[in-house]
Formats: C-alpha cells, sequence, structure tokens
C-alpha cells in the first residue's frame, strides 16, 4: 500500500476500558473531512511492513482531534502492536475517509425515530451521530441501544449523558438504552435478536419499531448483525437501498 496515501498523525491520549478495549485521540490534518458514522484507516508500522485497519471515527465532523474506539484482538498483526500506544507515538492515517453507514443514505421513510444499535466497538459511529446537532434537529425519538457482555466493558456512559446533556439539550425523546449480557441481574441481559422478538426492546424505549417511522442502524459483530437483521425484517422492516427502507448495517468488531 503506498504510503503517499497516508499523513502522519501523534497521539494526543489513550484511555483503557479494560484490558481488552481502549481508546485513543490523534491530531487531526485540516483536510480530514467526514461525515458522523464514517471510518478512516489507520497505518501502524510492524517492521517493514505498514498494516492498516479500518476505524469508526468516535469524535463529532465539527472536532479539532479525531477519537477511535479499539477492541484488542489476541495475537492480532494490528491491534496487538496498537494495544501498546502512548501519548506522543505516531500512527499513519489515510487521507480520505469511507463508509456509508450516515444518517444522509435515508430518504423514505422520513426521520422521525432512530435507533442506534451497536455492540461492542460499534458503538462508535453511533457516538460521532450523537455529536451532531443535526442528528437532534432531525428526529423526534433516538434510541442509543449498546450491548456488551459485562458491566465493565460499558464504555462510555459517562460521555453518553454529557453528549445527550450538551448536544440534546431541550430535547425529549433520547433513551440509552444498556444491555449486559452476561449479567443475569442486568435490566436487560438477553441478545438483541431475543429482546426484538419478544418486544422487551421495544418495552424498553416505551416506543414500537415502526416500518413507517423507523430508522434503524446496526453496528458491531457480524454475527450480532446478521441475526439482529433478520429479527427486525420479521417484524415487518425493510433493508435500506438507494435510500429507501428502515435497516442500515456495517460489521464491525
Amino acid at each position: 500500500m503506498s504510503i503517499e496515501k497516508f499523513t502522519q498523525e501523534k497521539v494526543l491520549s489513550v484511555h483503557r476500558w479494560t484490558n481488552t478495549l481502549f481508546s485513543f485521540t490523534l491530531t487531526r490534518p485540516a483536510h480530514f473531512k467526514f461525515t458522523a458514522g464514517q471510518f478512516a484507516r489507520i497505518g501502524l508500522k510492524v517492521g517493514d511492513e505498514l498494516v492498516v485497519r479500518a476505524y469508526s471515527v468516535v469524535s463529532s465532523p465539527f472536532d479539532e482531534t479525531l477519537e477511535f474506539f479499539s477492541i484488542v484482538v489476541p495475537d492480532g498483526a494490528f491491534t496487538s502492536n496498537l494495544q501498546h500506544l502512548k501519548v506522543g507515538d505516531e500512527l499513519y492515517l489515510e487521507k480520505i475517509p469511507y463508509g456509508f453507514l450516515t444518517l444522509a443514505r435515508y430518504q423514505l421513510p422520513a426521520p422521525q425515530d432512530l435507533w442506534l444499535l451497536g455492540t461492542g466497538t460499534g458503538l462508535a459511529p453511533f457516538l460521532s451521530m450523537l455529536q451532531d446537532f443535526d442528528t437532534w434537529s432531525k428526529y423526534q425519538n433516538i434510541n442509543l441501544v449498546y450491548s456488551v457482555r459485562t458491566q465493565a466493558e460499558l464504555a462510555y456512559s459517562e460521555r453518553i449523558a454529557q453528549i445527550a446533556q450538551s448536544f440534546g439539550e431541550g430535547h425529549s425523546g433520547f433513551k440509552f438504552i444498556p444491555i449486559i449480557t452476561r449479567d443475569p441481574n442486568a435490566i436487560l441481559h438477553e441478545r438483541l435478536p431475543v429482546l426484538i422478538a419478544n418486544g422487551e426492546l421495544e418495552k424498553a424505549a416505551s416506543m414500537p419499531l415502526n416500518p413507517a417511522t423507523s430508522h434503524v442502524m446496526l453496528c458491531g459483530n457480524p454475527q450480532m448483525v446478521d441475526d439482529t437483521k433478520e429479527a427486525l425484517k420479521a417484524r415487518g422492516l425493510s433493508m435500506n437501498r438507494r435510500g429507501e427502507g428502515n435497516i442500515a448495517v456495517e460489521n464491525y468488531w
């Protein structure tokens, strides 16, 4: 891969949520413009090789820095090295963003109810969307659903509350709905497809998944995305194609 496609950026901060989850921020070059929900390609030199991976941007499109959320993949060529990041290190950032998991893809139905369903680091693009005032002005109801295995993995909880207060001031239709699958005492602890099929997700949101009003975005591990997509289709929702339909997806760990 041509290194001319990248700029070298400096690591500004690193936050370790658990042994396998961490966030980091980079300097943002002036030319790097993106839409909330898109991803960047980040490179790391491993020996003489530039290893590149895709990361959805956590930051607002208007932030001066770029933030990313990562999982450590055991023996992974990229994250097994990336996990040792420290302030001052340098990473490579491809000059253009990618991806179509953006709210601009929706034309019909018109914006009304937004469901953001994420697992693990699949939360990242939704945090970016929620840091865009446009999202709050377009949708009457916004449900951020975040599924993790344990309480410790429930990253960004405080930040989500701060975002809702700052960007959603005066907006009464926002709900943050956590799911903790390995905690039988959690209010919601079953997998997303089950919670959709048995109606518990809609009960927690106090509103229905309605084909006439709902935009549903899925981001997370491929199995979750596939199973949840089928559960939604069984409820009458359709895939978004050429701007029409309810469901938009992206596989992400």
